[in-house]
C-alpha cells in the first residue's frame, strides 16, 4: 500500500478489501489493517463488511473485547503480546475477552489462527506503536451527535455519563497519538452501509 498515492473520493468495499490483498504484509505473512475513530462512528460495521468481502481469509479482533473496562490502558498491550507477537512469529495467538457483563475477563481464551489478514477495530487500535506492523490503518468519523445517539440506542440511555467520560478519554487518546492525520485512509461514517466508501 503506497499511503502517498493519491484517492478516489469514493472507494466500493471490494476495491478496499482488493487493495489489502495485494498490500505487503508486515506482522509476519499476516496483513494488519487497523480500523480506528471515535466510538460510533461505524468502525465496526466497515471491519464487518471488509472481513466479508476479504472472505476465509480475514479474521476480525474487536479491540473493545480487550478493554479492561470503560478505558483504554493496557488493550494495545494485551493485542500485542496475545495476538500480534505470536502472529509475527508464524505462530496462532489469543485473548482472553472482556465481559462487560460480569466486569471480568473470561477464562476460556479466544483463539486467533494465522490468516492473511488481520482486522482489529475498535477506538485506540492504530497507536505509532502498531505502525511497523500495519499494513493499513483506516480511520472512521461521524458528527458527535449521531455517534452519541447511536451509543445510547445500543447500550441504553442509562450509560450516557460513561459514555461522556469515554468521549474525553478517546479524545484525549486521538490527540495524544495523532490518529486521524496518520491513517492511510479517512472513512466518512455517515453513512456507513453501500457498497461505496466515502473518503474525507
Amino acid at each position: 500500500m503506497d499511503p502517498g498515492r493519491p484517492l478516489s473520493a469514493v472507494l466500493s468495499i471490494d476495491a478496499l478489501a482488493e487493495r489489502v490483498r495485494t498490500a505487503p504484509a508486515r506482522l509476519g505473512d499476516v496483513r494488519l489493517v487497523c480500523v480506528d475513530g471515535p466510538a460510533g462512528s461505524g468502525k465496526t460495521t466497515l471491519a464487518t463488511r471488509l472481513v466479508s468481502a476479504l472472505g476465509d481469509a480475514a479474521t476480525l479482533v474487536h479491540l473493545e473485547d480487550l478493554y479492561a473496562g470503560w478505558t483504554i490502558t493496557g488493550a494495545v498491550a494485551r493485542l500485542q503480546a496475545g495476538v500480534l507477537r505470536p502472529l509475527a512469529e508464524g505462530r496462532a495467538g489469543g485473548h482472553h475477552r472482556y465481559d462487560w457483563a460480569t466486569s471480568r475477563f473470561t477464562a476460556e481464551p479466544v483463539a486467533v489462527p494465522a490468516p492473511a489478514v488481520l482486522v482489529v477495530e475498535g477506538c485506540g487500535s492504530s497507536p505509532r506503536s502498531l505502525d511497523p506492523w500495519a499494513t493499513l490503518r483506516l480511520w472512521v468519523e461521524a458528527p458527535a451527535g449521531l455517534r452519541l445517539a447511536r451509543g445510547l440506542a445500543r447500550d441504553g440511555a442509562d450509560l450516557e455519563p460513561a459514555w461522556q467520560r469515554w468521549l474525553v478519554t478517546e479524545a484525549a487518546e486521538f490527540a495524544r497519538e495523532h490518529t486521524r492525520a496518520r491513517a492511510d485512509l479517512r472513512v466518512d461514517g455517515t453513512s456507513p452501509t453501500g457498497d461505496a466508501l466515502v473518503l474525507v
